[in-house]
């Protein structure tokens, strides 16, 4: 029984569009998809090799994950119009993996991380992850664009020394002052025009990506005039025109465990990317994504991609404008954008390694500014303090320590700084005198009930869990003199935890010892059926189940007598 509703509950959350669309795919959406599917695939070219090589891996494994993860996150995910493919926001994280745990370690966390995936949609927890606090998208989204910035200094000023980068924030600029020195003015004239033709380009053509024809004229202007920088070939040497056969790594169960962390920041970083993707997508198309169904997808493309040499994917969401723009209109401009890349690398993957190292550079800074969302963080700090705690926190650990950890202490202070906000909301009143009725046609017009001489109401306005625990103490210490009678009012409790019942249970048996009777009234089904299940109102007696504050005060009145 079980394992059927376990295979209902996946069935219910993994039907992918694409098989919603094949069913009335008419031959002008095929021709739609594919002219909006070789454009993206040119476009995602220069962005699947930048990211690869600014990740620490060989430019061709940027090219496999854009093939193979692009394709099956198109067949298997929620979106009509979502492009998957590496993208900057994993430079950081993958960087670190390779540099910690070399490239095999980078195809195990990325395994992992699928896995991740695929749980968390069949746990159906894709629209929880759509609530990411905004301020923590904010602060690791602009954190990782300073990152890649910073990253991408020495390919833009062609700095020639063989020394290596230092990993940390500091010692890398450091490291940058101290070498500038013997800075390639020819490097830095190519990376400059590369962002310049980028951000120019838009006037001239909207449709033709600034970044391909940045790429295509400076590498021409490079190779025709020879001009001395670095190239892809001179780095790197020539790339792989195919893909790798198939293998999985073997690692130690230590570097297993130590790899959960960094395997667990690549599927939030996946499921949070490939969501807002979605949904600005939903909101340029008017169409309607499967949340859950699409982590499935990136699930399955981030455990398959490794497989081939491919590092983590995710929706992209220049790449899937790009593919609205042009007329995409289901999956299959997607799937279309991965063969395309495909034939690329095949055909034409030797000419790559002409391309100037600085270019990449530059196309990886102009990544950098969009991703930054400047305008967003600064528009933040009007809000609450709290947001703006959880934004600087976020964006310095991100900077200056690392994402995983950046991660897990901003959702931590943001946990911490809502569940102030619920205590804050939440409030215990203690009534003697009169109390608002529920049903006004039992009293007259304007007219509140009278409370009994001897009785007393604890009215609870939000949620009773273990937050709210003291104010529940405080409350009963308010009381000038014992009653005989204590009603405790739930109308207004949409939920009870563990610690609730626990501290409910506890108030009731010293109410016992001290003679009073407590009558609830007033509470939901869902919240009876969590003090039955925990055997309080069984305890209390039916009689003291009160279903609104009038029937609750004639009780107490018969308690009285």
């Amino acid at each position: 029984m079980r394992s059927k509703k376990w295979k209902d509950s996946v069935a219910q959350v993994f039907y992918p569009k694409l098989l919603t669309t094949i069913r009335s795919y008419t031959r002008d959406q095929f021709v739609a998809d594919l002219i909006a599917g070789i454009i993206v695939g040119v476009v995602a070219l220069p962005l699947a090799i930048a990211f690869g090589i600014a990740s620490g891996v060989a430019p061709e494994r940027g090219l496999i994950t854009a093939v193979i993860a692009g394709f099956l996150i198109s067949a298997f995910g929620g979106s009509r119009v979502q492009i998957g493919g590496p993208t900057g926001a994993f430079i950081v994280i993958v960087y670190g993996i390779v540099e910690q745990f070399g490239v095999d370690g980078l195809i195990i966390a990325t395994m992992m991380a699928g896995v991740i995936l695929v749980i968390m949609g069949v746990l159906k927890l894709g629209t929880l992850i759509r609530f990411m606090p905004y301020p923590i998208v904010v602060g690791f989204t602009s954190g990782i664009a300073i990152v890649i910035f910073s990253s991408q200094m020495k390919d833009l000023f062609g700095l020639q020394t063989t020394a290596a980068v230092p990993a940390d924030f500091m010692d890398k600029w450091r490291f940058y002052f101290l070498h500038f020195d013997v800075v390639n003015w020819y490097a830095l004239a190519l990376g400059a025009a590369t962002v310049g033709i980028i951000a120019w380009w838009p006037k001239v053509n909207k449709r033709i990506p600034g970044t391909l024809i940045a790429l295509l004229l400076t590498t021409l202007a490079t190779t025709f005039w020879e001009i001395p920088v670095e190239t892809i070939g001179s780095r790197f040497g020539a790339i792989s025109g195919g893909l790798q056969a198939p293998k999985i790594p073997l690692i130690s169960f230590d570097t297993f465990r130590q790899l959960l962390a960094p395997a667990f920041t690549i599927a939030i970083l996946g499921a949070i990317e490939s969501l807002l993707s979605a949904m600005v997508a939903d909101g340029a198309t008017g169409g309607r994504h499967r949340s859950n169904t699409e982590l499935i997808g990136q699930g399955i493309a981030n455990i398959i991609t490794p497989f081939f040499g491919g590092i983590p994917a995710t929706g992209a969401i220049a790449r899937t404008m790009t593919n609205i723009r042009n007329g995409g209109k289901t999956p299959v401009a997607g799937m279309i954008h991965a063969v395309v890349l495909l034939l690329i690398m095949l055909f034409f993957g030797r000419f790559a390694r002409l391309i100037p190292m600085s270019t990449l550079a530059g196309i990886l800074v102009v990544v950098a500014y969009n991703m930054s969302e400047w305008r967003s963080f600064k528009a933040l700090f009007n809000n609450s303090k709290s947001d703006v705690a959880v934004l600087l926190t976020t964006f310095l650990l991100t900077v200056l320590i690392d994402l995983t950890v950046a991660i897990q202490f901003g959702l931590l202070l943001a946990v911490l700084l809502f569940l102030k906000r619920v205590i804050e909301t939440t409030d215990v009143a203690v009534l003697n005198m009169e109390v608002e009725a529920e049903n006004k046609e039992l009293t007259d017009e304007g007219e509140s009930l009278q409370i009994p001489e001897g009785v007393e109401v604890f009215e609870v306005n939000g949620p009773f869990f273990f937050g709210i625990a003291n104010k529940f103490e405080e409350a009963e210490k308010l009381t000038r003199e014992k009653p005989k009678v204590r009603i405790i009012r739930l109308r207004r409790v949409p939920f009870i935890d563990s610690t609730g019942l626990s501290n409910l249970k506890a108030f009731i048996h010293r109410a016992e010892r001290n003679g009073i009777q407590i009558i609830f009234s007033g509470a939901g089904p869902k919240l009876l059926a969590s003090l039955s299940k925990a055997g309080i109102l069984q305890a209390l007696g039916e009689a003291n189940n009160c279903s609104d504050i009038q029937s609750a005060l004639e009780r107490a009145k018969a308690v009285l007598k």
